[in-house]
Order: structure tokens, then sequence, then C-alpha cells
């Protein structure tokens, strides 16, 4: 996946975090877990788009580790939203899909990126 496609996905998400918390019923649990999914998943789009112009190799790991962080702190909230009733888990399921996809994704560059390089002759 080239990285304008990573942006380009994480903007979806983000947007589609944004209808899914548009749909809560508006009683005030339902408010606080939905800007709690608000916050962390709209930040993955904004992490990634920041690790993207990160100013040395360091930089670009903390901030993907940020993204990795904020994907998984939002499937925790809507697991939570799940769990609470209100909404069903077909519902979220496709948008948890996505944030699992995203996830391993993450997971998997930062393990790439800490691996020790063979040395070269």
């Amino acid at each position: 996946m080239t990285k304008q496609e990573m942006l380009q996905r994480t903007k979806q998400f983000a947007l589609r975090v944004v209808r899914a918390v548009q749909a809560l019923p508006r009683v005030d649990e339902a408010k606080i877990l939905g800007r709690q999914l608000l916050w962390a998943g709209t930040s993955v789009g904004a992490n990634c788009r920041a690790a993207c112009r990160a100013k040395s190799s360091a930089d670009f790991i903390h901030k993907l580790k940020i993204v990795e962080e904020e994907c998984d702190e939002s499937l925790y909230w809507m697991e939570l939203l799940i769990e609470a009733g209100f909404f069903p888990i077909r519902k979220l399921d496709n948008l948890m899909r996505e944030a699992d996809e995203r996830l391993a994704m993450i997971v998997a560059s930062l393990r790439t990126l800490r691996s020790p390089r063979p040395a070269t002759s």
C-alpha cells in the first residue's frame, strides 16, 4: 500500500467514525463513549499524516506508535459501545474490521522498522 493510499484509507476511517458517532442515541453514556471514539478514530488519520512528515526515523517510529495506540483505542471504544448496547455488532463490524486491518499493518511496519538491519559487505 502506498503512502497516499494509507492516508486516504485512514481519512475514510475517520469519516466513518464520525458517521457512527452521529448515529448514537442522545443519552449521556453514549455521548461520552462516542466522544472518546471520535477522538481516537479521527486521531488515527491525523497521526498517520504527521508520521509522513517525520523529521527522522526515530520520529517516524514514535508517530507510528501513536497511530497504533489510537487505532487500538478506537477498537476498545467500539467494543464498549456494542457491549453497552448502543450499537448492534453488525453496525460496527466493518468499521472494526477496518481498524483491525490498519492496526495489523501498523504493527507489521513497526516490527520491520525496529528489526536489526543486516550488515552490508
